[in-house]
């Protein structure tokens, strides 16, 4: 990835735990390493294809003398995903921020925190069977839209499928979902939560019927065996209404543990079941995408 540096870049701000800081400021220093993709820019000579080193420095310089925060962890936290989200070409920062006239009676040249921070790329797994199917999804897919902290949500078409796990149980319409994201795993799974809440999902029965359904399939490379946040979700491999539409949307994606790609997967499955049955899983309903 192509960057864009800026080094020590002087702002007069008023961070600290002690009263004196806050109430006089101080100098701080920050360094800034933006990871964009510079080569549109590069070949057609146009400013506009780039991101603008002058006006960052300039929202750096006006954030950290608007806000106050006890801690540079707390500013140089802020400040990155204030980055992110007002320069769009920015994929990630490397931030650092410096407090060289830090309060600390002993000698010392500086002190600093170090923070990256970026979109990842998250793929979701979307399905309800419960009232008016289409409109849970449109749901779902709206309260994703609205979160200032992500943004490129592109769906799959919707396909019908029998229900899975032996819960018996009307059939579900069901998609997936690519995404970027600022939030950290578990943040977006609390917030996933949040949105099958609000649209009256109750947590009754395993595998059984819901409003709707929201699961983190992929979070790029991110890997965890926790039970309450397990990513990649564990039995993609053997469900066909996720790979089916995963596939309409990331075929050569690599799954992170076993390194199988999702159409490798889904071709597996089909195998195994047999493509008849296969096929009626994974019918297209008329109704198309989101």
């Amino acid at each position: 990835m192509d960057q864009i540096k800026i080094e020590n870049l002087e702002v007069y701000a008023a961070h600290g735990v002690f009263q004196e800081e806050t109430r006089e400021g101080q100098m701080f220093l920050v360094d800034v390493i933006l990871n964009t993709d510079l080569r549109p820019a590069g070949i057609a000579d146009e400013l506009t294809l780039s991101t603008h080193y002058g006006e960052v420095c300039q929202a750096i310089n006006v954030y950290l003398r608007e806000h106050t925060f006890q801690l540079i962890e707390a500013a140089a936290e802020h400040l990155a995903e204030e980055l992110l989200m007002q320069f769009p070409l920015v994929d990630s920062v490397v931030l650092e921020l410096k407090k060289p006239h830090a309060p600390i009676k002993l000698p010392f040249s500086n002190v600093s925190v170090r923070i990256e921070r970026g979109w990842k790329k998250v793929y979701l797994g979307i399905g309800s069977n419960m009232g008016d199917r289409r409109k849970f999804l449109e749901q779902g897919i709206s309260g994703l839209k609205e979160n200032a902290r992500i943004r490129k949500v592109k769906c799959s078409e919707v396909i019908e499928t029998k229900p899975y796990g032996g819960v018996e149980q009307e059939n579900f319409y069901n998609a997936a979902v690519e995404l970027q994201t600022l939030l950290p795993p578990g943040e977006l799974l609390s917030f996933l939560h949040q949105l099958e809440a609000k649209a009256g999902r109750e947590r009754k029965v395993h595998w059984g019927p819901r409003t709707l359904d929201l699961d983190i399939l992929f979070y790029q490379d991110f890997v965890s065996g926790d039970p309450v946040l397990t990513v990649p979700h564990p039995d993609m491999a053997n469900r066909a209404f996720v790979l089916e539409p995963l596939n309409e949307l990331c075929p050569w994606y690599l799954h992170p543990v076993t390194g199988k790609s999702v159409r490798q997967m889904l071709e597996e499955l089909k195998k195994q079941c047999g493509s008849e049955e296969e096929s009626e899983k994974g019918k297209k309903t008329p109704s198309g995408q989101l």
